[in-house]
Formats: C-alpha cells, structure tokens, sequence
C-alpha cells in the first residue's frame, strides 16, 4: 500500500477520512496543525480519545501536532479566536477563514517530506463553497509543494463527492466512534457541541438524514419541525 498523511482535526469528516485511508493505505500518519484557533483544545482532546480506541488504536501511526499559529493574521477580535461563531442557520461563506487549506497544507507538506510521505489527504465534502478546496487549487499546490521540495506530492480529497450524511454512513460502516468526534466552533468546557452553531446544524441535519443516531453530547440541541425550528436545553 502507499503511505498516506491526514489531516485530522479529530471532527467527524477528517476522523472517517482516516478511518476510509487506514483501510486503503498504510502506514498512516494523522497530522494536527494548531493555528490559535478557540476550538483547539477540544480537538486536541478529541483526537486522543479517538486514536486510543477503535478502529484507529495501534493501527495508525502516532499524532503529529503542529503549530502554525495564524493570530498575528487574524486580529484577536476574529470570531474564530474568540469563539464567538455565527449563528446556527448562517450560510458556510459566514465561517470561511482565509487561506486555510493553504497555511495547513504548506507546514503538513514539509512533514511528510521528512516522513517520506507522498500523499496527504484532505476532507473536504460536496458543495464547498470555498476557493481553496477546489480540484484545482489542489492541484496547483501540489505541483507547487513538489517543484519546492524537489519530490513527488500528492493532494488527495476522497470525500469530495459526498455529503455529510454519507460521510455519516461510511463512518458508521467503517466503525468509527461518532460520538467522539469534534465538530464544534465554540464546544463548552465538558467536550459537549454547543449545539449552537452551524457546524453543528451541519452535524445534525447529517445524522438526521443519514438516519444514524447522534450520540453527540450538545449543550443545546435543536430539533427542526414543519420548517421552524425549536431549542432543547
């Protein structure tokens, strides 16, 4: 098999890419990139309880945690460096951060050159809005990655053609722990989703649709009927 780097947050979408490359390659590599972001800690958290357990114990690869911090771009007032997101029903573009993809896959690229890794997988799903997760950004990096580093560099998005829920499906399938995962822009102190924000409208609706049930622990959870919806505490 071939090596595989991951991008891995410890949230759902990247906990099931690494689960889906487990299966397809191996050794794999899961790779943290801290950029000073307020909901760090909770992925730090998360991930080291999901690679202690299955499907991912003593069959990955330990965590590399970089730290690339972006808090001399994003100014402290950024609702990303608070932890103040946008409300529940806000659109993506309302949560776009500039570059992202750009800034996690140049330092995650010069690891996997001194890993001897040549690819590195990426989660983006279907219907991304963002200018950095397009077939061609991606492709245009890593042939830049390679020209600066002299090796063959690889971006792979195997999620790209799915959408939440049958990211969901798979995860399930592929028996990952939903339920540890962290998806939350703004989680509380306990590791629970606030419930509050669209990263976890997302993550609702996802397991709504894909007919799994949601063992995520949320401070507030909404529930939607005949199109309004209703706050839980």
């Amino acid at each position: 098999m071939t090596p595989s780097a991951v991008l891995f947050s410890g949230g759902l979408d990247s906990a099931v890419l690494l689960a889906h490359e487990r299966v397809e390659h191996a050794p794999v590599w899961p790779i943290h990139v801290r950029a000073g972001l307020a909901w760090e800690d909770a992925e730090a958290r998360a991930i080291a309880g999901l690679l202690a357990e299955a499907p991912f114990a003593g069959r990955v690869e330990p965590a590399h945690t970089l730290a690339l911090d972006m808090r001399d771009v994003y100014p402290a007032s950024h609702w990303a460096v608070r932890g103040t997101p946008p409300a529940y029903d806000t659109p993506d573009e309302d949560v776009y951060l500039e570059g992202r993809n750009l800034v996690l896959v140049a330092k995650a690229a010069v690891l996997c050159a001194r890993l001897g890794v040549e690819r590195l997988a990426l989660g983006p799903l279907a219907g991304n809005p963002f200018p950095d997760a397009t077939p061609e950004f991606f492709q245009t990096l890593a042939r830049t990655v390679s020209l600066g580093l002299a090796r063959p560099f690889h971006i792979a998005t195997p999620l790209s053609t799915m959408h939440k829920e049958d990211v969901i499906k798979l995860g399930a399938s592929l028996g990952v722990p939903l339920e540890r995962t962290m998806s939350c822009m703004n989680p509380a102190s306990s590791g629970a989703h606030c419930g509050q924000c669209s990263k976890c409208r997302e993550r609702q609706d996802g397991f709504r649709l894909a007919g799994v049930v949601d063992k995520t622990a949320y401070v507030t959870r909404a529930f939607h009927h005949e199109g309004h919806e209703e706050h839980k505490d």
